[in-house]
C-alpha cells in the first residue's frame, strides 16, 4: 500500500472518529459565518442613512464622499488582497485553526464599530477601520470555508452541501436589509451591536466543536517576494479605482470621476505593473503562494474563468438596479426617498428566492451529472434576463422586474454550487486552502473592479445627458420661469451625477440640499408651487431617468456580454473531474456522468495518478 493511501485512510479515519454527524457540524458552522458575512455586508448597505446621521456626517458635503466610498468597498478591497495568502497558511497551518481566528478577530470588529467613539471626519475614519478588522477576520473564514466543507464531505455530497452553504450566502443579504432596515430607526449602533451575537456563537462552537482533519501541506519558507507583488499590486489597482470613482478637482474645475487624476493613473498603472509580474515572480520562487500548476487542470482553470467573468457581470450591475429603484422607481411610485433603501431591499426579494430554491438542488444534481451544463445553463439563463432588464423602460411595472430577478436568481444558483464544488473536487487535498484563496481572490477582485466598470459607465452617460434633461424639465415649466429659476437650472445643470445618484442611494432628495443651500432670500423669490414641485417625490427621479436610463441599458447590454462569455467558458471546463487520492488509481479522477468511458481516458488517469504521487 501506497503512503499517499496511508494518509489518506488515517484522515478518513479521523474524521470517522468525530462521529457521523461531524460534518454537518462542520457545515453549520461554516454557514454560519457565510451567514454573518453577507448580512454584515447588506446591513451596512441599508443602515448607511442612520449611521452617517449618527456621526453627524453630512453625506451632501464633498470630503463625505470619500469615506461613504471606503465604507462600502474597504471591506471588499482588503479581503481581495489577502485571501490568497491566507489560503496557502492554511494549507500549512491548519484551516481550521484559521477560521477559528477569523471568527474571533471578526467579533473584536464588530465590537469596535458599536463603540465607534468619535463623530464627524475622524468618526467615519474610525469605521472605516474597524470594518478593515472585521474585513480581516471574514477572509480567514471566508478562505477556508469551502475547503473545510470538501475536507469533511465526500465527493458525492459536496455538491449539496456547498449549495446550502450558498443559501446562507443570498439569505444574509435579505436578512440584512430587513434587519437594518428596522435597527436603523432605534439607534444606528444596534446595525454592528447585531453581529456580535453571531459572531461570538461562531468564536465559541468553532473552538469547541471543530478539529483538524484537513491534509496538511509541508511547511515550508513564507513567498514573500510573491506576497509583496501580489498584495501591492492588487491594493494599488483597487486603491486606484476606488479613487477613480471620486469627484477630482483641478485648476478650478471638478471632474465628475477621478480617472484623470495622477495619482488614480500612477496607482493603477503600478498595480497593472506588479500583477503582470506576478506570475512571473512565482514561477521563479521555491514555494510559491499562487500555485500555477492548477491551471494545468482544465475544470480548475474554465471554472475559475466563467466564475471570474460572472462576478463582473453581476457585481456592479446589483448596485445599478438598487440605484435605479431608489432613485427612480420607488419615488415614482409614491415612496418617501428616505424609506426607499428598506423597500429596495424588499423588492429585490424575489432574486433571493431564486437562488435559495435552486442553491442546493443545483448542488445535488452536481453531485449526480457533474457541473458542465448545470452551471453552463445557469450562465445561458443570467445572459438572457440581462437582455430582459435592457428592455424595461423607467416605469415598468414591477411584475415584469421581479420575474427577470427571480429568473437571474435562479440562474446565479444554476451555476454558484457547481462551479465552487468543481473547483474544489479538481485540486490535491492539500491544497484546498489556497485553491479556495484562489477562487475567492478572483471573485472578489471581480465584483470590485465590476463596481468600477459599471459606476463609470453610468456616470460617464449621466454627465453628458443630465445638464440637458434638467433645463429641458425647466423649460416644461413654461412661464413661470424666471432669472432666479434660470439661476437654479444651470446650478442644478452643473451638480455632479455622482452626488446626485449617491443623495439618492442614501434616502435624501438632492432638491432639499441644493434648495437650503441658496439661502431663503433667493428661494423665497422662487414661486411656492414650484419650490413643491421641485421637492416632491416625482420631479427629480422623472427629470434623472432621462440621463440615467440609457447608460444603464448599455450596462445591462456589457453584463449580457460578460454573462455569455462566462457560460461559453463553463461549458469549456469538461466532465466532472475529482482529484482524489486512493490505492487503486482507477479511482483517482471520476466522472459521475453515465458517459464516463467516453470523457476520460486510460491517459489521463495515468497523469492524475502522476500528480497524486508528487
Amino acid at each position: 500500500m501506497s503512503k499517499n493511501s496511508n494518509v489518506t485512510d488515517k484522515k478518513n479515519t479521523e474524521i470517522q472518529k468525530q462521529g457521523i454527524g461531524y460534518k454537518w457540524t462542520a457545515l453549520f458552522n461554516i454557514t454560519l459565518s457565510s451567514l454573518m458575512g453577507t448580512i454584515n455586508s447588506s446591513i451596512i448597505l441599508i443602515s448607511l442613512p442612520a449611521i452617517f446621521n449618527g456621526i453627524k456626517l453630512n453625506p451632501m458635503e464633498p470630503e463625505a464622499f470619500q469615506y461613504l466610498l471606503w465604507t462600502l468597498m474597504g471591506y471588499g478591497l482588503v479581503t481581495a488582497t489577502i485571501l490568497l495568502s491566507i489560503g496557502r497558511l492554511a494549507d500549512m497551518y491548519g484551516r481550521v485553526k484559521l477560521f477559528r481566528l477569523g471568527f474571533l478577530i471578526f467579533t473584536i470588529g464588530s465590537v469596535l464599530l458599536y463603540l465607534t467613539p468619535d463623530t464627524g471626519n475622524t468618526g467615519a475614519l474610525e469605521l472605516i477601520i474597524f470594518r478593515i478588522i472585521q474585513a480581516v477576520g471574514g477572509a480567514f473564514t471566508m478562505a477556508n470555508g469551502a475547503a473545510i466543507i470538501t475536507d469533511v464531505f465526500p465527493a458525492g455530497e459536496r455538491g449539496k452541501a456547498l449549495g446550502i452553504n450558498m443559501v446562507a450566502l443570498m439569505s444574509g443579504q435579505f436578512i440584512g436589509l430587513l434587519l437594518g432596515g428596522i435597527l436603523a430607526t432605534y439607534n444606528w449602533r444596534y446595525v454592528f451591536l447585531v453581529n456580535i451575537p453571531f459572531a461570538l456563537l461562531g468564536t465559541i462552537l468553532s473552538y469547541r466543536k471543530m478539529k483538524e482533519v484537513s491534509f496538511r501541506a509541508p511547511k515550508t519558507s513564507i513567498d514573500i517576494v510573491g506576497n509583496l507583488f501580489f498584495i501591492g499590486g492588487l491594493t494599488s489597482l483597487l486603491v486606484g479605482v476606488t479613487y477613480g470613482l471620486m469627484p477630482y478637482e483641478h485648476n478650478g474645475i471638478t471632474d465628475a470621476m477621478g480617472w484623470s487624476n495622477p495619482l488614480v493613473i500612477a496607482t493603477v498603472g503600478i498595480g497593472i505593473l506588479l500583477l503582470i509580474a506576478f506570475p512571473f515572480v512565482e514561477s521563479r520562487v521555491k514555494n510559491p503562494m499562487f500555485r500555477l500548476e492548477f491551471f494545468k487542470i482544465r475544470a480548475f482553470t474554465y471554472a475559475n474563468l466563467a466564475s471570474f467573468t460572472a462576478a463582473i457581470a453581476r457585481g456592479g450591475i446589483m448596485f445599478m438596479l438598487i440605484l435605479l429603484l431608489q432613485g427612480i422607481w420607488l419615488p415614482l411610485h409614491g415612496y418617501r426617498f428616505e424609506d426607499t433603501p428598506f423597500w429596495a431591499g424588499i423588492y429585490m426579494l424575489p432574486m433571493t428566492l431564486g437562488f435559495i430554491i435552486m442553491g442546493p438542488i443545483s448542488g445535488i444534481l452536481s453531485d449526480k451529472y457533474g457541473p458542465r451544463w448545470i452551471a453552463t445553463a445557469g450562465m445561458t439563463l443570467v445572459t438572457l434576463v440581462f437582455v430582459g432588464l435592457a428592455m424595461l423602460p423607467y416605469n415598468f411595472d414591477y411584475w415584469e422586474l421581479g420575474i427577470l430577478i427571480f429568473l437571474m436568481g435562479i440562474g446565479s444558483g444554476m451555476f454558484s454550487s457547481p462551479n465552487t464544488s468543481s473547483i474544489m473536487n479538481s485540486v490535491p487535498p492539500q491544497d484546498r486552502g489556497v485553491a479556495s484563496g484562489m477562487m475567492s481572490t478572483l471573485m472578489n477582485s471581480a465584483s470590485t473592479l465590476s463596481m468600477a466598470v459599471f459606476f463609470t459607465i453610468v456616470i460617464v452617460g449621466i454627465q453628458g445627458a443630465f445638464p440637458e434633461a434638467i433645463h429641458s424639465s425647466f423649460a416644461s415649466l413654461g412661464s413661470q420661469i424666471t432669472p432666479t429659476m434660470q439661476e437654479l437650472a444651470d446650478q442644478l445643470a452643473s451638480m455632479s451625477p455622482t452626488n446626485a445618484l449617491f443623495s439618492a442611494f442614501l434616502g435624501y432628495n438632492p432638491m432639499d440640499s441644493i434648495l437650503s443651500s441658496m439661502g431663503s432670500g433667493i428661494v423665497n423669490t422662487i414661486p411656492q408651487q414650484i419650490v413643491t414641485t421641485l421637492t416632491d417625490n416625482y420631479w427629480f427621479p422623472q427629470t434623472l431617468q432621462e440621463a440615467f436610463m440609457p447608460a444603464l441599458r448599455i450596462s445591462f447590454i456589457i453584463g449580457a456580454v460578460l454573462s455569455g462569455m462566462a457560460a461559453v467558458l463553463s461549458a469549456m471546463r469538461g466532465q466532472l473531474y475529482v482529484y482524489e487520492i486512493h490505492s487503486s488509481t482507477s479511482d483517482i479522477s471520476s466522472d459521475i456522468s453515465s458517459d464516463i468511458s467516453s470523457d476520460i481516458s486510460k491517459d489521463s488517469i495515468a497523469r492524475a495518478d502522476e500528480r497524486a504521487q508528487i
